[in-house]
Formats: structure tokens, sequence, C-alpha cells
């Protein structure tokens, strides 16, 4: 009988008969970029352990963060209405085109219901307006990246008629103008996220979390500060911001691991955030020293 070659019944080369079978070949770890690893790294300085994954999962362009960038491109589409073919004396101070704007908070037309919100698109000069939107987009951002647009629209819209009904009652009789309601909020409720989780945060990186934040306010306080000496605006609406983004925004910016329909914290807040507001609504119905 003749001998059966097995290389002619199951030809392999050398290679190939040394590689392994089965799959049981390691494969080659892509290579990490430092900008992937820098988002790897935030939530371990950031956050407590338990929701590392859950930021990472959320934290993405998908979808890019809309919100923000529609609402920046039509505040400055309507200054710079204002500005070209509602020419002002100043773009510092409130001028008449301004005042005269449909979309100006008024107290003595504080009855047209839309400027509460409206007043948000209408600035006072060009510090106002670049001071706002450098800072929304700055602090809107990261955060919608994560949050998405309809929790960082609901904090931002919380955060305009909080600004405006808390102008009605503490300075009733003054005019109200721009977005630093809605863009306190935000702050606000980074603030507050980043305080709860102190403890959690690497301690270096929680105080200069912490820093950055109290610098950029103080920064854009300071700035409306400026435009408020020179016209007629309230000032309040900056702290009524604040509170809204405390309180609903910390809820908002919280959340990650957990509904927000079953988070007791967030029906508390807004459970007093609308009593706030009906409080409000009969103040200036009621009891408000501004004329109608």
């Amino acid at each position: 009988m003749a001998a059966i070659n097995m290389e002619h019944l199951n030809p392999l080369n050398k290679d190939q008969s040394n590689a392994p079978v089965n799959g049981d070949e390691e494969e080659e770890e892509p290579k990490t970029g430092c900008l992937a690893k820098l988002h790897q790294s935030l939530p371990h300085y950031m956050l407590p352990k338990e929701l590392h994954s859950k930021y990472l999962k959320k934290a993405n362009c998908l979808p890019p963060p809309i919100f923000i960038i529609l609402i920046s491109i039509a505040e400055l589409g309507v200054f710079i209405y204002y500005a070209v073919w509602k020419p002002q004396k100043q773009w510092i101070t409130l001028d008449q085109g301004i005042w005269d704007s449909p979309l100006t908070y008024r107290p003595d037309q504080r009855q047209e219901a839309w400027r509460f919100l409206s007043y948000m698109f209408v600035h006072a000069g060009v510090e106002h307006i670049l001071g706002n939107l450098l800072m929304q987009l700055l602090v809107g951002i990261p955060l919608e990246m994560v949050h998405k647009g309809f929790e960082v629209g609901m904090v931002y819209t919380a955060g305009v008629i909080a600004g405006s009904l808390a102008s009605s009652i503490f300075d009733p009789l003054k005019g109200l103008v721009g977005a630093s309601g809605g863009v306190y909020a935000l702050l606000g409720g980074y603030f507050m996220n980043a305080i709860v989780n102190f403890r959690e945060m690497n301690p270096l990186f929680r105080v200069f979390r912490i820093l950055i934040i109290v610098i950029i306010g103080e920064f854009f306080f300071g700035a409306a500060l400026k435009v408020i000496k020179y016209s007629s605006v309230s000032f309040v609406a900056h702290l009524g911001g604040i509170a809204a983004g405390m309180s609903i925004g910390f809820v908002f910016f919280s959340a990650y691991d957990k509904a927000l329909l079953t988070d007791l914290r967030f029906w508390f807040c807004i459970a007093g955030y609308l009593l706030f507001v009906a409080f409000a609504v009969l103040y200036n119905i009621f009891v408000s020293p501004a004329q109608w």
C-alpha cells in the first residue's frame, strides 16, 4: 500500500501551521487619541464612581448641541436687526429702538405676557450681547453634549422666566433686556452639580472647578453691572436665573442614572417653581406699583 502524503491533502505553509486556531490570536488594541483619553478621564475627576459609565454613554455629539447654537443665532440676529435697521445712538445704552421693541420687557406693558420671555432676544449693547453669547456657548455646549437639548432648553427657559418675574417683584419699575436669566440658570445648575459631587471629585480638580465657575460668574457679573450702570434695566434677572438654575437646573443636570419623572427632587423643584410663578402673576395683577 502506498504511503499517504499528508502535505498534499492539507498543504500548509510554515506560517499558516504556526497560526493559532479558533481566533486565539489577540487583537491589537486600537490606539486612543489625546482627546479620547481626556474624554474618558473627565468623569473620574468630576463624578462618583457609579456614574462614570453613565456619563461616558451620554457625553457625545449625537444629537449635536443644537439648542444653544440656535438660540445664540437668534439673539445675535435680533441684535443685528436693531443695530442696523433700527440704529442706536450708542450701542452700549438702551435707545428708543430697543425700548419700543415688542420683545422688550416693560413694566407698563406687562399685560403682554410674551414679554416675560421674549426680552431674552434683545440686548442693550455690544458688550451685553457678546458677554451673554460667550458665556452661554462656553457653559451651554458642554452641558448640552451630556444632557441634550430638552434638558438644557428647559433650564434656560426657566431661568429667563424666573428672571423677569423676579424683576417684576423686586424691581417693578424697571424694564428688562438680555438673556442673562437663562445664562445664569445654566451656570447655577452646573455650580450646584459641582457642590453636590464635591467630595467625590479629585481634590485638586474640585477646587479648580469651583474656582473656574466663580471666576466666570464674577467676570460676567461685572460686565453686566457696567451695562446696567448706563441703562435703566434691572439687575434682578441675574439673581432669578441663578435661583432657577440652582433648583431646577440642579435636578436636570444631576440625573445621570435615573428618569426625572421618578426623581422626587424634580417634583419638589417643579412645585416650588410653579408656586413662585403663581405668586408673581398674582403680585403683578393685584399688588405691583407699576402702571399698566
